[in-house]
């Protein structure tokens, strides 16, 4: 009785476990039966003993295309249980997120890849369909590089890489281009292990750098370095290769842990260098082209990839701090000596100079010691003058070369810079490169030339008075170019009369040569020792210590005598 009459309590439990029902049912995925087809609109028992409407394009292809059928089960998602109308609120599509959401979730805790497809464009980059959910696809993230036209991408199924979810407010972040690093990871690794040293292997020039070209082996790039492309110079390397160019090149270096690979082309031709010493024997003189000059010298390719440096030092004979630019030109051709060859540093060192004349060679040859010479002086240093001469070399006037009598320090001040002088070759040293002149032997050695050559010490000589001075007088000698200085002490033998003011400038009288050395250039003279070897003279010829004549008696004969012999 109590099963056919419910009792009031029953009821209500029933009512309350139907309420409860309602609320776990609510907002959740849940399974109904189709029990009609309206039109465009599919009647669904969701249990509860309500039914709900779906539009059939809710279901995809099977709505669109008429394939659903009463009795049909399928999952939608239960948003109330009663509206206006006692009807259960429905959606397919919220259905189809909910469960995409719980399927990406899962891919996206065990970092797995999913599909989905580029259904549209919005700000920043793209909307992804992840089969019922939405994602967001950043512009930098649809490749590896940056692409212009994503239509051939768009409504293509492909594999994205979940880079962040966010439930509660609906975010999802997918990436392409990681998929598309992953897998050319895997196909670089793959084929950097199939390369081997040694190797020659074919590619195309993917792009070209001031220090290099990329080349694309097929999934992977190689470097193909400036210095490997050819054995000869180059400066860049867009003069041998153009992008798209296929290549042949030889696998130099292959590092599987950073996957970076080393290429070369000119390995694949003959090394130029090989038997170089017999090809460029030493001194041979050959003809190159300049192709690079720096601050310390010129390099010269002789043939292709081989290519010799003339230092600067071997670039001219005269020009000594000169940049070798202002001696050659790029592209230049020049005869050249070839000076050392090392055939294991690969270096050839090339002379320039040496293919012209040594100038101080030609000036030896043309201006023999003693032969007179022109040039402007170049320069004044403390210890002599620098004259510049034919065959663009200079010769030096030492201060000792300056004049005979004055001393150099004195004489250097009457020149200067630019003026024109000439002077007489004293000496070439080729090998030292350094030419010796002297301005003092254009006039010939005072104590050599006329009279003076015959002076010896003790000679008597006629000197005039050409200054007087408080210490003495400056004479010169007569009949020569020789002066001498007589101190105030040789001007008599009375202490009375040794006063320089009693001679006047141009008086003559007789001396007597105290020192004549030609080797330090020194000439004294001395009035007083003429008067003492008079006086001894005198003595000796005309009187005795024991004769009884007074000195004035021997000096008054000696006189008398004299004066009979004019």
């Amino acid at each position: 009785m109590s099963e056919l009459n419910p009792s009031t309590e029953d009821f209500a439990a029933l009512l309350e476990e139907s309420f409860v029902q309602h609320d776990l049912y609510e907002g959740a995925v849940v399974k109904g039966t189709v029990v009609a087809i309206e039109k465009d609109l599919a009647v669904i028992d969701v249990g509860l003993k309500v039914e709900g409407r779906v539009p059939l394009k809710e279901f995809g292809a099977k709505g669109r295309d008429g394939d659903m059928n009463v009795g049909d089960e399928v999952e939608v998602y239960l948003e109330r249980v009663e509206n206006a109308l006692g009807e259960a609120v429905l959606s397919r599509e919220k259905a189809r997120r909910e469960e995409s959401w719980v399927r990406l979730e899962v891919a996206f805790e065990a970092n797995e890849k999913v599909t989905g497809q580029i259904f549209n464009q919005v700000k920043g980059g793209f909307t992804v369909d992840l089969d019922g959910a939405v994602a967001f696809l950043p512009r930098s993230q649809v490749d590896i590089r940056p692409v212009r036209d994503v239509t051939p991408l768009m409504h293509t199924p492909q594999p994205f890489q979940i880079l962040k979810m966010d439930k509660r407010r609906g975010n999802i972040v997918v990436s392409r281009r990681v998929v598309l690093e992953e897998t050319r990871a895997e196909q670089r690794s793959e084929l950097v292990q199939s390369l081997e040293e040694g190797q020659t292997v074919e590619g195309v020039v993917k792009n070209i750098t001031d220090y290099g070209a990329f080349v694309d082996l097929g999934g992977i790039d190689g470097l193909l370095h400036v210095t490997d492309i050819a054995w000869r110079r180059i400066n860049h390397p867009s003069e041998v290769l153009t992008i798209g160019q296929t290549v042949k090149v030889q696998i130099i270096r292959v590092n599987q842990d950073t996957h970076r690979i080393s290429l070369g082309m000119k390995q694949l031709e003959t090394d130029p260098w090989d038997g170089i010493e017999a090809k460029y024997p030493l001194e041979a003189k050959f003809n190159g082209r300049v192709t690079n000059i720096t601050d310390y010298g010129a390099f010269v390719e002789l043939e292709p990839g081989i290519e010799g440096l003339i230092h600067v030092s071997e670039m001219s004979w005269t020009k000594k701090n000169v940049h070798p630019g202002k001696i050659v030109s790029t592209s230049q051709e020049v005869e050249v000596m070839i000076l050392e060859v090392d055939p294991v540093k690969r270096r050839i060192s090339l002379g320039l100079k040496q293919t012209l004349q040594n100038p101080w060679d030609a000036f030896a040859e043309q201006y023999p010691v003693g032969t007179e010479v022109e040039g402007e002086v170049k320069n004044k240093t403390e210890f002599g003058l620098f004259i510049g001469l034919d065959g663009d070399v200079d010769g030096m006037v030492h201060l000792s070369d300056l004049d005979w009598n004055r001393p150099g320090e004195q004489v250097i001040d009457e020149f200067k810079k630019g003026d024109m002088v000439k002077a007489v070759v004293l000496d070439v040293d080729v090998e030292k490169e350094r030419i010796s002149l002297g301005i003092k032997q254009l006039g010939g050695d005072p104590m050599e030339s006329g009279a003076a050559g015959e002076l010896r010490k003790g000679a008597i000589v006629t000197c005039e008075v050409i200054e007087i001075k408080d210490g003495g007088l400056d004479v010169k000698i007569a009949d020569s170019d020789l002066t001498a200085f007589i101190r105030r002490a040789d001007l008599s033998r009375d202490r009375e009369d040794q006063r320089p003011e009693k001679f006047s400038v141009g008086d003559k009288f007789d001396a007597r040569i105290t020192q004549f050395d030609k080797k330090t250039r020194k000439v004294s003279v001395s009035i007083k020792a003429l008067e003492i070897a008079e006086e001894k003279e005198a003595v000796a010829q005309y009187g005795s210590s024991d004769s009884g004549a007074s000195l004035g008696d021997i000096l008054g004969a000696a006189l008398k005598k004299a004066g009979e012999d004019d």
